[in-house]
């Protein structure tokens, strides 16, 4: 049996679904009985735990083989990711008490970088986990598809995208959020390591923004370009959505459209994926829109 922390979200719904679908058993492991409904109701053991309650996540761990884990995101988070540590040193506390064969965590492209920016708490969560004494991958996945969920509903309203990445034909590193589940279900039900390694993962071909208004525009029927937002005006937007502590995205940003958020091993050290962006948006424009891409 394996645990999938972080279930709910669309990556560990995926890991969820990939391991439930090679036949393997499944523990979701989530915060309250509603949460955990869905997933009994696919065949998951059920287990209630928060992930800051170490004696409730080793309770939850017990007579399972591995565990798939994920933080909760956080997009504004306080400088020197406090809620990071908290929430990684109560987990790691869990698996050290239970004594995993293999956990599979997590991680992102970039996670090395040496300049302050939103994946830097990655550093901490790779440094405090890969000490743990299971056989532990960290998945450095690239910047999710998924991401431009909000920019389908502005594509079919307006036909155009806003884009924070820039220049607009820059190809960026992307992967489906659906192939980062199925690799890490792989890997947990297929693999065998010692220690801990890294991961990359990236689908096949890289992606400009340009690229994904010209699918847009090929799967909704309609013209769509993307329009960059301008730099200088992103603290006021981040801030006026609610951000506090804006600047920490704002590198994250940066460090895509300079190219100093890179996979440690460049692009050849990666696994490549096997779904397009045109799948991944097939399904999306599908989800959003009640309607079969065209």
């Amino acid at each position: 049996m394996f645990a999938v922390l972080g279930i709910t979200g669309q990556v560990g719904g995926a890991v969820a679904r990939a391991l439930l679908d090679s036949g393997e058993s499944v523990r979701a492991v989530v915060r309250s009985e509603g949460k955990g409904r869905p997933w009994a109701e696919l065949g998951c053991n059920v287990a209630i735990a928060d992930m800051d309650d170490a004696d409730a996540v080793e309770r939850a761990l017990q007579g399972v083989q591995g565990a798939f884990v994920m933080l909760p995101s956080n997009f504004d988070p306080e400088d020197g990711f406090p809620d990071t540590i908290r929430t990684v040193d109560a987990l790691c506390r869990a698996l050290e008490a239970a004594r995993l064969e293999k956990i599979v965590c997590l991680s992102t492209i970039g996670a090395q970088a040496d300049e302050t920016n939103l994946l830097s708490k990655f550093q901490y969560v790779e440094a405090r986990m890969g000490a743990l004494p299971s056989a532990v991958t960290f998945l450095r996945a690239a910047w999710f598809m998924e991401n431009a969920t909000r920019d389908i509903k502005l594509a079919a309203e307006t036909g155009v995208i806003a884009s924070y990445l820039q220049p607009l034909d820059r190809r960026v590193p992307m992967v489906s959020t659906e192939d980062v589940g199925q690799v890490a279900a792989e890997i947990l039900s297929r693999e065998s390591w010692a220690g801990s390694r890294i991961v990359e993962l990236e689908s096949s071909n890289r992606v400009s923004p340009d690229e994904i208004a010209s699918t847009l525009s090929k799967l909704l029927g309609r013209s769509v370009r993307a329009k960059a937002v301008p730099r200088e005006t992103w603290e006021a937007r981040f801030r006026a959505q609610g951000a506090a502590n804006p600047q920490l995205r704002i590198r994250m940003l940066d460090g895509f459209n300079e190219g100093w958020i890179e996979f440690e091993h460049g692009p050849a050290g990666s696994r490549k994926s096997s779904i397009t962006l045109e799948a991944a948006f097939e399904r999306m424009v599908k989800r959003l829109t009640g309607h079969q891409p065209l």
